[in-house]
């Protein structure tokens, strides 16, 4: 890809996120999109076997969708949803390869193809969970748990230093899989997996 175009592709991507965040701020949760070293710290510790999927959530601009890519996740067997319509068209323009659906990330059960239903790898979580009232983080994670296959696991980035999602409610043992300050503000990325 030219330099010109990667620059276009950044101000495009930064512009269109800052944009949301106006409109959304509790949903989308950030003023700049996730930085590469988040996005590759994301696809370090994302897992898929031969007959699994990945599934990430709240996309937002794609930047942990392009390293999921890169680190080689087949682009058919990446969903990504995004429920933000001008997001999801921005997503299909700039990875058209990958499974782009717009919906609701709580409705996991009604927008992944059944033949898939079960065989969830690894969840990514990319929505601002420390934003949602109880009873909607509760929705959510039920909604993604039920997709997961035997020893999948869920991960989510947050720029809270704590687990945004209560583990023990839900019967997961956490563990911070990773840290990085080169991205705007610092990030973590939490690994949950069911006991």
């Amino acid at each position: 890809m030219k330099r010109s175009t990667v620059r276009a592709e950044t101000r495009q991507e930064e512009f269109l996120f800052f944009r949301r965040w106006v409109a959304h701020p509790l949903k989308v949760g950030a003023l700049l999109p996730s930085s590469p070293f988040l996005a590759r710290l994301v696809a370090r510790h994302t897992r898929i076997g031969d007959d699994d999927v990945v599934v990430e959530l709240g996309a937002g601009t794609g930047a942990v969708t392009k390293a999921l890519l890169d680190a080689g996740i087949p682009k058919e067997r990446l969903f990504v949803i995004e429920i933000d319509a001008d997001m999801c068209t921005y997503l299909r323009k700039w990875y058209p390869q990958a499974q782009v659906i717009h919906g609701d990330a709580g409705a996991l059960v009604d927008i992944l193809p059944r033949k898939h239903h079960g065989k969830v790898a690894t969840v990514i979580s990319g929505i601002p969970m420390i934003t949602l009232p109880e009873d909607v983080q509760a929705r959510l994670i039920r909604s993604w748990l039920g997709q997961l296959k035997p020893g999948g696991r869920l991960l989510q980035y947050t720029y809270s230093l704590i687990s945004p999602i209560p583990q023990k409610k839900f019967g997961l043992s956490v563990r911070r899989a990773g840290m990085t300050f080169l991205n705007l503000p610092p990030a973590s990325v939490f690994k949950y997996e069911k006991l």
